[in-house]
């Protein structure tokens, strides 16, 4: 850890760069009698991990900012160069402030180290870059983004020429070469119109947004019947919260056949201050609000929202009562195993050799659905990126094939044509579903409660605390070791079975910082320190005969496991 003499070596270190802009060198003169703040923003640089940077924008090493994108970028364009004759990179971002502003400097640093960069002139999901890093042949993508999380933040994630983002040796190689650019002086960076001349940065435009359009409604399951009126005999609340799904999402439902969808006017425009929630999430029933007053009035079926970059997608729908319901993203994720298989079972077009992915915090609903009807389930560590490494490998040697992907936090794939999770074919498919089931009379909250019927009640929670700064990083480490050096014999009154340690790597999967605890009754807990976010998370998953029984439960094992979470140990 840097000590306090570190930091304000640092900080005057920027302070006197003559390649730091005078904008920047004020807002750090501001901070000046501020040493916690100084303190946070220099202790450390921002870590390029396995998912990229994610951090608070602002000056300083451990911040998010033209300078620390740029000693990514220029660090991302030496392994490029190491590997590739002549590299090319796409890049998309989202609607977060200073989101184009990164784009820019990432696309002049790798022009200026002659890598040709594809570029669309505004927002553009996540997924999307995915499926254009695949169907252009380049070697790497970049999405400048920090997915749902709170305004003050962005990111950069870094993808391979599979479309899936950098897995853990990848990025270690990224990291290495980062870590070799020792001064702003190292980066290189080329102008945007100097680019433009000689050809290092294109503009994609709407031939690249129709291909992408076109993979997604391909993976209809029922086109004729959507086409045939169930599209437009269910009516649909969309939100995009303020993000890039809004034209994807709509452009997709529209060539599926959904013909009455109204989008939340208060949220459909790009704003980087998410002025309309607290956060722009859609597993936060908070997010849905405005959508949900809108439904009531007008009777909708079903609310879907996707998030900023438009990789996660929620769903809202009636209950027996009448009331508007959140989807977990479990739930969601099992309703559409289920739809997706029994339909590809139905049409004969389910293979021997097919296979559901999903991450080993997921419930295992869906896994037990899978089962049910003859599909292989494989885990993987949390992070949609593994996901997408299995399915490049099962691409690459036919031993299974891919079928349905997604996580607990709302992430959802089916299809091939790219490797990351997508909100804009979870929105379609979501919509499918539910209007299959209206045209036999049924609501997707009614398959859920049938589901449940023939499986167990599943039932799932996710705990989270925040522990900012050094001392939220100690204590998060420390809340980790005392799980780790003194597991518990028996939770809530129930013995614990298993304890899963995944930081040695275990099961075939690579090592990580994640304790799971499976007790004899079937249900689990597993704590993990986000990638992403200071937090450390802790899942909950029990199975019940019914819904009472199932809450009686999770609430006992959450009630027990955070008291000593909350207790830092």
């Amino acid at each position: 850890m840097t000590n306090t003499v570190d930091v304000q070596k640092r900080y005057q270190a920027w302070l006197e760069d003559s390649l730091i802009d005078e904008a920047t060198k004020e807002e750090l003169r501001g901070i000046s009698a501020d040493e916690k703040e100084i303190a946070d923003r220099f202790y450390k640089d921002l870590a390029f991990g396995t998912g990229g940077l994610r951090g608070v924008m602002g000056a300083g090493t451990n911040r998010m900012n033209a300078y620390t994108v740029g000693k990514a970028t220029q660090g991302l364009a030496n392994w490029l160069l190491s590997r590739n004759e002549k590299p090319s990179v796409v890049i998309a971002h989202d609607s977060r402030n200073n989101s184009p502003e990164f784009t820019l400097v990432a696309a002049e640093v790798l022009a200026a180290n002659g890598i040709t960069t594809y570029l669309w002139p505004s927002l553009r999901p996540t997924p999307q870059l995915s499926f254009a890093v695949r169907a252009l042949g380049a070697s790497s993508g970049i999405v400048v983004t920090a997915s749902h999380n709170p305004p003050e933040y962005n990111g950069y994630k870094a993808y391979g020429p599979d479309g899936c983002q950098l897995v853990p040796a990848d990025a270690e190689q990224v990291i290495a070469h980062i870590g070799k650019v020792e001064s702003f002086a190292d980066v290189r960076r080329m102008s945007r119109e100097d680019a433009e001349a000689a050809g290092l940065i294109r503009w994609l435009g709407e031939k690249e947004d129709q291909a992408y359009i076109d993979a997604v409604t391909a993976e209809s399951l029922n086109p004729g019947l959507l086409k045939g009126g169930a599209g437009d005999a269910l009516s649909v609340i969309f939100t995009p919260l303020h993000g890039s799904g809004n034209v994807p999402v709509r452009n997709v439902l529209k060539q599926a056949g959904f013909g009455n969808v109204q989008v939340v006017s208060e949220q459909e425009q790009p704003d980087g201050y998410f002025s309309t929630v607290k956060s722009p999430n859609p597993e936060e029933r908070e997010a849905f609000t405005i959508a949900m007053e809108l439904a009531k009035k007008t009777e909708a079926d079903i609310i879907i929202g996707t998030d900023p970059d438009a990789d996660r997608m929620g769903a809202v729908v009636k209950n027996n009562d009448g009331e508007y319901v959140v989807l977990s993203g479990n739930q969601s994720g099992a309703l559409m195993v289920y739809y997706v298989l029994s339909q590809l079972k139905e049409q004969g077009r389910l293979p021997a050799n097919g296979v559901v992915v999903k991450t080993i915090v997921t419930s295992e609903m869906g896994a037990d659905i899978a089962r049910h009807f003859g599909v292989d389930v494989v885990n993987t560590l949390t992070g949609f990126k593994y996901i997408g490494e299995k399915m490049t490998g099962y691409e690459q040697t036919g031993e299974k094939t891919f079928l349905f992907g997604y996580e607990e936090s709302y992430g959802y794939l089916a299809g091939t044509y790219a490797r990351d999770k997508d909100a804009v074919i979870a929105s379609m498919l979501i919509c499918e579903a539910a209007a299959y089931y209206k045209s036999h009379g049924k609501t997707l909250y009614e398959v859920l409660q049938e589901l449940y019927a023939q499986f167990g009640t599943y039932l799932e929670q996710l705990e989270s605390r925040t522990l900012k700064g050094m001392d939220g990083v100690a204590q998060i480490a420390a809340i980790m070791e005392d799980w780790r050096s003194n597991p518990p014999a028996e939770v809530a009154g129930v013995k614990v079975a298993k304890v899963l340690d995944y930081l040695p790597g275990i099961d075939g999967l690579p090592p990580e910082n994640v304790l799971k605890y499976m007790l004899e009754d079937g249900s689990w807990f597993c704590l993990r320190p986000s990638g992403t976010e200071p937090k450390i998370k802790v899942y909950f998953a029990v199975r019940g005969t019914t819904q009472e029984e199932a809450s009686a439960a999770i609430s006992k094992l959450t009630s027990e496991v955070m008291a000593r979470v909350d207790n830092r140990g």
